[in-house]
């Protein structure tokens, strides 16, 4: 079923303006961490969150709705973390920073998302809408990490003819790799995203006087 945005930026702020509302995206985070993408169920998800039965329904014309916000909402989440890495320009290590923004963008919160949209095709316009650029979403992702690489690179902390849009990319599309190809997770997911991004900033490196 095909669910247009106008409809559900109707219900925001209807079931999410009361506390109700984050219990529901709370308990959904929880199921699924805990049991996956098969896992959800109107009746699952309210009683994880200790709420109604009918109160999901009382909003959302059905699950697939409610499931279209609450990606589109966490997606949004994971977007505005990356927003505030150009902040971080001159602050720490360039490893560091690039490290850190990329743990928080594939956190283990994040992969069960994806799995979530995988699982749930129909889920794709709520997709489309949080990864379209221009609007703060994830189509965006890979310019905050460009304008980050900028930000060093006139503060000389990168070399000067360091190519920032390309090795955005190059990093972004490494990890995402990474993750797709290991749905399940990888224990060492860490320890490889610093390893990347420790190879990546070494060819960055502005020559010695």
């Amino acid at each position: 079923m095909q669910i247009a945005i106008e409809e559900i930026q109707h219900f925001l702020g209807v079931v999410f303006a009361g506390p109700g509302g984050a219990q529901l995206f709370e308990a959904t985070d929880r199921l699924l961490a805990r049991d996956g993408p098969a896992g959800l169920s109107t009746r699952a998800i309210t009683s994880e969150a200790g709420v109604a039965n009918g109160m999901l329904h009382r909003h959302f014309a059905d699950l697939d709705a409610f499931l279209a916000e609450f990606a589109a909402n966490r997606l949004q989440a994971i977007a505005d973390s990356a927003a505030a890495l150009p902040a971080r320009a001159g602050h720490g290590t360039v490893t560091g920073n690039l490290a850190g923004a990329l743990l928080t963008l594939f956190s283990s919160n994040a992969l069960a998302l994806m799995n979530l949209v995988a699982a749930r095709p129909q889920l794709g316009p709520a997709l489309e809408h949080a990864t379209t650029g221009g609007r703060g979403g994830l189509g965006d992702v890979e310019e905050h990490f460009a304008a980050y690489l900028d930000a060093e690179k006139k503060l000389g902390r990168i070399a000067p003819d360091t190519d920032t849009k390309t090795h955005a990319f190059t990093l972004l599309g490494s990890v995402h790799h990474l993750a797709i190809t290991n749905p399940a997770g990888l224990p060492d997911l860490p320890d490889r995203i610093r390893r990347i991004v420790t190879a990546l900033v070494a060819g960055m490196q502005p020559n010695p006087a």
